[in-house]
Order: structure tokens, then sequence, then C-alpha cells
């Protein structure tokens, strides 16, 4: 099993940057495949970014202002969020996958594992 912790939400202003961290426990994989998604008040459960060998890929709405950071196959990764927008504001999650990122990136489908989820705030 694998165990999966976020950590560092909380309120920031537009404009303004913050780092989630996700920590990861147990079992251990060669090329796991990693994932953000957030939950938007009142909303579904979107993609955000995710990362792998193969490579990395962010939704559209995050694309240059969300990188993701860390290995993957270390203990911690990192979401950086900078120029924040009020839209941003949701709960956030990673996720983990023992196979690589493949065409199926975006869907929460392809993810095995979660963490609990974190409240991201952004006041306008």
């Amino acid at each position: 099993q694998v165990q999966l912790a976020e950590s560092g939400g909380g309120l920031a202003q537009a404009g303004g940057s913050l780092r989630i961290s996700c920590a990861t426990s147990g079992r251990t994989f060669a090329y796991p495949a990693m994932g953000w998604f957030r939950r938007p008040p009142g909303k579904q459960r979107e993609f955000v970014a995710a990362r792998g060998r193969s490579g990395e890929f962010y939704a559209d709405s995050v694309k240059g202002r969300f990188s993701i950071e860390g290995v993957n196959t270390e203990n911690t990764i990192y979401l950086q969020m900078n120029r924040l927008k009020a839209e941003d504001t949701a709960v956030y999650f990673c996720a983990a996958d023992r196979w690589d990122v493949d065409a199926n990136y975006a869907s929460p489908r392809k993810y095995d594992y979660w963490g609990q989820g974190i409240q991201v705030t952004v006041s306008s």
C-alpha cells in the first residue's frame, strides 16, 4: 500500500504564491505517475497536473503558473502555485499510480492512491 498526505495549504492573496506538499510512504514503484487534482466549491474534481517518466502535463487553467517539483520516486513532491487567482480556491489532492503517465493522466480513475486533500483559499 501507498499512503499520501498533503500539507501546506491555507490562505493566500490573489497574485501570490503557495506551495503544497505531498508526502508519500509505504510501497514504492520504479516509475510511478504522480498527479494533482482539485475540487472547487460546488464543482467536480478536476485535473491540475501530472508527472511521470514520460513527461509533465498541466491543465490549461494552470499552465505557466503551477509546476510540480520534486522527484516522483522520492518521499515528497510539491505543487508550486504562482500568480494565484480566486478561481484556484479548492480542495487539492495528490494522487499516485504505480504505472507511468499515459493517455489517461488527466483521469482520476488512473490513480490508485489518494491523499485526504487540503484546502487552498485564494482571496481576491
